[in-house]
């Protein structure tokens, strides 16, 4: 199976630093800040500067670098009241959330927002989070399992009247939502965001999201992936869901400069917390079988940005980055989502001088050109 790049220009996303610590888990200075009054600021100026959406990530309690937390929901709807423009993705834990609960929350900020709010269901891996909190912690499949069902209840109460759904996790009888969310020309409900790398999360997407989010990836970890969510979308005779990669940006002048500040990225890390993420994470993932999960093959130089966003290579000139992201769209690739050192001046600078020069490569291709990525043998 081949994947044919999209014509639609590549879509750019940043992740919120609502969440102490900053993008990488290093002591080196991180000009960014996890307070709201900072990202309003940051919120605004990344929509005048090409980024059409926003993840607001959830962490629920004191690790590895991230002391302090503000809620995803609130925080993205905080954030969608300041902006004109901006979708705003939620990260919400189905282990964690009723599905009817989040669609009534989401039917809200969807409508204040005038369509700009989405989710992202996190199947979870920070076990001591779920212990806590007194809730049960699923085996690795079973977590998808209950994600699943989730995104299926979540769809079913936006769209629909009179829902009945008796699944193992979720119970509904005789539900029905009203106000629904905005059905607009663009979505019929707010977009449904699904992250994972593991073989059970690459079927899932197929068959339920409308987006899937990888981990860091390079080319041919990207080629592997999409070919797996487009081959179970096509089993399940649905549409295959859009395709998001995580990356660490690191632009600079020249390349010495952006190679030297990752070396002083990784130089600063703070090893305990470094080693107790990816602690954590692995055993979150041992289940898999094939060894296909998320961090299962992360080193430690991949876990100091803790979505291996490093991996996703967007290091160098602005040249040398608008190439790799066009690189990346050819291979299938619908949106980037991006983090950065120092939030403000960064985003400033991508949209000055990183985005001019991916929409020119873009629109050196033919229109009639179809560039496709090669199956995994």
């Amino acid at each position: 199976m081949s994947v044919p790049s999209s014509a639609d220009p590549v879509r750019f996303a940043y992740w919120v630093p609502n969440v102490s610590g900053g993008l990488v888990t290093s002591r080196i200075e991180q000009r960014t800040d996890w307070g709201y009054e900072y990202n309003r600021e940051l919120a605004v100026l990344a929509e005048n500067n090409g980024f059409e959406y926003a993840l607001s990530q959830v962490r629920y309690m004191a690790s590895y670098g991230a002391e302090y937390q503000h809620e995803s929901t609130s925080f993205s709807l905080a954030l969608l009241l300041a902006t004109e423009r901006l979708k705003v993705i939620a990260a919400v834990h189905p282990g964690l959330w009723q599905p009817g609960v989040l669609a009534k929350l989401g039917a809200t900020a969807d409508h204040l927002s005038h369509g700009r709010f989405a989710v992202n269901v996190v199947s979870g891996w920070f076990k001591d989070e779920f212990i806590a909190l007194g809730e049960p912690w699923l085996e690795h499949d079973e977590r998808y399992r209950r994600s699943e069902e989730f995104i299926r209840a979540l769809r079913a109460i936006w769209t629909e009247d009179h829902v009945e759904r008796s699944g193992d996790f979720y119970r509904i009888r005789d539900f029905t939502l009203k106000p629904k969310p905005l059905n607009t020309p663009e979505r019929p409900h707010p977009e449904i965001f699904q992250g994972g790398n593991s073989t059970a999360a690459r079927a899932m997407a197929g068959r339920v999201s409308d987006w899937y989010f990888s981990n860091g990836k390079d080319f041919d970890g990207v080629t592997e992936q999409i070919h797996d969510v487009h081959a179970s979308a096509a089993a399940a005779g649905r549409p295959a869901p859009r395709f998001g990669l995580n990356g660490f940006l690191i632009a600079r002048d020249t390349e010495a400069e952006a190679r030297d500040t990752l070396r002083e990225i990784v130089a600063g890390a703070d090893v305990e917390a470094v080693r107790g993420f990816g602690s954590a994470v692995k055993q979150a993932g041992q289940s898999t079988g094939d060894r296909k999960g998320m961090w299962q093959d992360s080193g430690f130089e991949d876990l100091v940005q803790y979505n291996d966003g490093f991996r996703t290579g967007l290091i160098g000139t602005p040249e040398q980055v608008a190439e790799r992201i066009v690189a990346y769209k050819r291979r299938g690739v619908d949106l980037l989502l991006l983090g950065f050192l120092h939030y403000l001046e960064e985003v400033e600078y991508f949209g000055s001088r990183v985005l001019p020069l991916v929409r020119e490569l873009e629109a050196q291709q033919p229109a009639d050109e179809e560039e496709t990525a090669p199956a995994p043998a």
